[in-house]
């Protein structure tokens, strides 16, 4: 499970408790298949000779990824909404251009991620930017340790965190984690937005992370955490710069919060994907 894995999961929550009937389809075995079997949702294998055949119907088919999109105009006998997360650009060539063509609709996760689309050639008004959300976690004192995320991304800045020569812990499970550390350090290479620094500012942790792809929309520099530069020194400094001044990292801290409470809620979440299946079935 990582964070796009997870969005499916808290959209399928949203979704279910606002009354909408939801099938999954995961490849057998995957931790989201499972996931979802043990919530109680409804649930199918993904085989392409089985969803060639589904006959069941539909208002919308979602697809969370490249395998799915290919898969959902394919068939095309749904109105096809196709979540795009990734930051790097769209690849060029016939198949893709075909393939862009085809969607309905698509959920950037990001200004960021929307303007690679929009390079690949899909239309501004083709286009919902639909910021991921996260729980609400309960913010406590900023004390404990420095908290990065386990990844074994190589896109992802764990080479960088291990040659720091900072005390830094590494975690899989951030909502347990989070409300224990006294900062977060979110370095990476590229990124679509960043569910995980969402997390940190539920949880009232001072950020700091990459300034690439999607961040700088949710981290806005000395406001509601610091950015850096992907090479050691700089990322240093910017601990240090939290570690000298605990009244910056508490008001980083408190504004980052403030704003994942206006924008980046599951509430949220929910809202603006229906407001963009809306769109597409009108």
């Amino acid at each position: 499970m990582r964070g796009g894995q997870y969005q499916v999961l808290y959209l399928m929550r949203m979704l279910a408790a606002r009354g909408h009937r939801q099938i999954l389809m995961s490849p057998e075995g995957s931790p989201l298949l499972e996931a979802a079997v043990e919530e109680g949702f409804d649930v199918a294998a993904a085989n392409l000779r089985e969803f060639i055949a589904w006959r069941e119907p539909a208002d919308i088919l979602h697809a969370h990824d490249a395998r799915a999109h290919t898969w959902a105009v394919l068939r095309k006998r749904w109105p096809v909404v196709v979540s795009r997360r990734v930051a790097f650009p769209v690849q060029r060539g016939a198949a893709s251009w075909w393939k862009y063509r085809r969607a309905n609709r698509f959920l950037a996760v990001s200004n960021h991620v929307k303007r690679n689309l929009v390079l690949a050639g899909v239309a501004e008004d083709r286009i919902s930017v639909v910021y991921d959300g996260v729980p609400v976690l309960d913010p406590a004192p900023l004390e404990g340790p420095i908290l990065a995320l386990t990844s074994k991304d190589p896109a992802k800045g764990g080479d960088l965190v291990r040659v720091l020569g900072v005390a830094v812990e590494e975690t899989s499970e951030l909502q347990r984690d989070l409300p224990g550390s006294r900062m977060f350090l979110y370095l990476t290479r590229q990124e679509g937005l960043g569910s995980a620094v969402l997390l940190a500012m539920s949880a009232g942790v001072p950020v700091i992370a990459s300034n690439v792809g999607g961040l700088p929309e949710i981290v806005v520099d000395g406001v509601t955490g610091l950015l850096t530069e992907n090479n050691p020194e700089a990322i240093r400094e910017k601990i240090a710069t939290l570690d000298r001044d605990p009244e910056l990292a508490a008001r980083l801290a408190q504004t980052a919060r403030r704003r994942f409470l206006r924008e980046f809620t599951l509430d949220q979440l929910a809202d603006r994907t229906i407001a963009a299946y809306q769109e597409c079935l009108s």
